[in-house]
């Protein structure tokens, strides 16, 4: 999906374009993940590994909620129906798939996971809330993805 706006460059940030300066386009809907993939600064195996620690997060529905929840309650199961897995047991089975994949990447290595992987926030967003120097976040995140594909057993 892209979702392409407008945004003026000012001294190396992007802020919303106010008619001056230069500007450049970008998509809103592509992810920083998705961004470092787009231009060879992670591999496909860091990538897979990304991808997949997020899907656990949101499959494990670990984000906030900012309304009520209106999906329908479950219903049994048909009988003679394949198994399917229940809902909130799909939540619990990602919860602890994800939070296996966060051990497996250490403790100072978790938190610019979640931050870039699940929250959504840039490198250099990141780096700053962490209190990291420059092109500090790039390695680590990096480092971080090697040890969660090894974890989901991703070959190289």
């Amino acid at each position: 999906m892209r979702e392409l706006a407008e945004r003026e460059i000012d001294h190396g940030r992007l802020a919303p374009r106010a008619g001056r300066g230069r500007t450049v386009t970008v998509n809103l809907a592509e992810s920083p993940l998705g961004w470092l993939r787009s231009r060879g600064l992670v591999d496909a195996r860091q990538f897979e590994a990304g991808e997949r620690l997020r899907t656990d997060y949101e499959t494990a529905a670990l984000g906030p909620r900012v309304t009520m929840r209106w999906d329908a309650a479950p219903r049994a199961p048909r009988q003679g129906a394949p198994g399917r897995l229940d809902p909130t047991l799909a939540q619990i089975s990602a919860k602890r798939r994800f939070d296996a994949a966060i051990d497996a990447a250490g403790p100072g290595l978790a938190d610019i996971l979640w931050r870039v992987i699940c929250a959504g926030d840039g490198i250099v967003a990141a780096e700053k809330a962490l209190g990291w120097p420059s092109r500090a976040g790039k390695l680590v995140l990096c480092l971080a993805l090697d040890r969660v594909a090894s974890h989901y057993g991703l070959a190289k």
